[in-house]
């Protein structure tokens, strides 16, 4: 679990096969991760991997192929700058907002304009998952935690602090960059378990013996 606050940005230093559709990179962190050890889990770019071998600032992970094809990691090259996050601790503060590190789908940046000390950032992303993201709603983009400025069917936009972007990848990548989107958990499990009590309830309904005929008999209708 990852609450969306990048502890640091890192370069991706090599990428190779790991069999079966499979790839490892060695990333380098740009600060130390003292602490962390092998299995542990750490958000590259908002995506969840464990760690296969680490030393200083350097770590491996294996990237299944699943997350290659599912998210950008599978474009990725070496050279290329990526968001780093550990996993949090139960003693940590919860800034930004829960991320579980499992992508729902790529976007794609449109714009980027400035408003006073701000960058405006306009993202597409697949109409499967616009509708999780809501105005003022939380949104994680390649594992940033952003709030949503406004919304529609596939698209959002953000408003991005010289903070931010001088620390992550937002204020490295252009329009036209692809970038991993994780919606607000929140959202997906009401939507779940709504749809399992409106299925029940249909369930029901059917399964009643109550119906026009019934209700036509007994001299209601």
């Amino acid at each position: 679990m990852f609450t969306g606050i990048i502890e640091s940005l890192g370069s991706i230093k090599t990428i190779r096969s790991s069999g079966s559709g499979g790839k490892r990179f060695a990333v380098e962190a740009d600060i130390s991760l003292d602490g962390t050890g092998i299995g542990e889990s750490i958000a590259v770019n908002g995506a969840c991997l464990t760690v296969v071998s680490i030393a200083g600032k350097r770590f491996d992970v294996d990237v299944s192929p699943e997350t290659l094809e599912k998210t950008t990691l599978g474009n990725a090259k070496a050279g290329e700058r990526v968001n780093i996050e550990r996993a949090m601790r139960l003693s940590d503060r919860l800034d930004g907002h829960l991320v579980s590190g499992h992508i729902d789908g790529v976007g794609v940046i449109t714009g980027k304009k400035a408003a006073g000390n701000a960058v405006i950032i306009t993202f597409s992303i697949p109409g499967s998952i616009s509708r999780y993201v809501i105005k003022k709603g939380s949104v994680a983009v390649d594992g940033v935690s952003l709030t949503v400025n406004n919304c529609d069917e596939g698209w959002f936009e953000v408003s991005i602090i010289p903070h931010t972007a001088g620390l992550t990848t937002m204020g490295i990548k252009d329009a036209g960059g692809l970038v991993n989107i994780e919606t607000d958990m929140i959202g997906r499990y009401v939507e779940r378990f709504v749809g399992l009590q409106a299925d029940n309830d249909k369930k029901k309904i059917e399964k009643s013996s109550i119906d026009m005929a019934f209700l036509a008999k007994a001299g209601y209708l």
